[in-house]
């Protein structure tokens, strides 16, 4: 089953803090972007990473022809045709910039979306910006129409919450609030979680599943335990196994323990192309080998661990 992200990479602050440099990633068999990205790096407002960095929110672009974009001919060569930027801010200290690529095939549905707020102008949030799969025309339409107050809809709860919001099935969820428009391009569940930008603006990212091409194989959400001291698994899906939640069966994690407790401890994204190697026996009995974990900070806090299992 193809997915909505097809590669994930994330970039980090040189040792100086002059540019970006090359984290790691994950890409298709054979990828052209995988094989020029290692050796490649950022200044401040350069390329997708660096243009996150130097406006210190999440970015998307939809093109990369003609546009900023530094590795066209490599993304395209990987039918690659969009990018989504997440800058992953500690305070106003910038600790990485996750960069996911989309394609743009006809069958390709679901949406990565951008909400915004900047409490001088308005109380509600916004769509900044989006990337949606082409049989999606309709569902843009309404979102570019649509405000959340704080708590209403789910960006709207994942900014009140200052958390990752998680929704299974959005057909029964009353709190999501385009559910018709969702429905009819197959769009199923839903994931938004706050960016850790600095300033008085809030952003939330949205990631919004379908059928036949969800965002990864599967979602995880971790946080902390009520001693603080593990992570527990609190929600997700697995196209394999289904919902995850507290009642799966899955140990809780210790900080520097498996790829989801190194994203805790080191507060930046981690990769693994062998999951056999970290291990994590869920994902390996729903027969997924890679995987990417990075943390979520709001308001200069640890609130939680995605994980994004491919």
């Amino acid at each position: 089953m193809k997915t909505f992200i097809q590669a994930t990479e994330y970039w980090l602050p040189s040792p100086d803090r002059s540019s970006l440099v090359y984290g790691g990633g994950l890409y298709p068999p054979g990828s052209r972007l995988g094989e020029v990205s290692p050796d490649m790096c950022f200044q401040r407002g350069q390329g997708v990473p660096g243009r996150a960095w130097e406006t210190a929110a999440p970015v998307v672009l939809h093109q990369f022809e003609g546009s900023y974009f530094l590795r066209t001919e490599a993304a395209l060569a990987d039918g690659l045709t969009c990018a989504i930027a997440l800058p992953v801010f500690h305070g106003d200290y910038l600790a990485a910039v996750v960069v996911f690529f989309c394609g743009d095939g006809e069958d390709h549905a679901g949406a990565i979306e951008v909400w915004h707020n900047d409490p001088r102008q308005s109380h509600d949030l916004t769509l900044l910006d989006g990337h949606y799969g082409r049989t999606a025309e309709a569902f843009e339409y309404i979102s570019r129409r649509t405000s959340f107050r704080a708590g209403f809809g789910l960006p709207g709860q994942a900014w009140q919450q200052g958390a990752p919001v998680f929704l299974p099935n959005l057909g029964r969820a009353n709190s999501f609030l385009r559910t018709d428009s969702a429905q009819r391009v197959g769009i199923n569940r839903g994931l938004a979680l706050p960016c850790s930008t600095p300033g008085l603006s809030t952003h939330v990212l949205a990631f919004l599943s379908a059928l036949g091409t969800p965002i990864a194989q599967r979602i995880e959400v971790w946080m902390r335990d009520d001693t603080g001291h593990v992570l527990q698994l609190h929600a997700g899906f697995c196209e394999t196994a289904g919902e995850l939640g507290p009642t799966t069966a899955a140990p809780p994690v210790a900080s520097g323990h498996t790829l989801v407790g190194q994203a805790w401890e080191r507060g930046i994204p981690q990769i693994t192309h062998d999951l056999a190697q970290v291990p994590w026996p869920a994902a390996q009995t729903a027969g997924l080998h890679r995987a990417m974990a990075w943390p979520v900070i709001d308001d200069g806090w640890f609130v939680a661990v995605i994980a994004l299992y491919f």
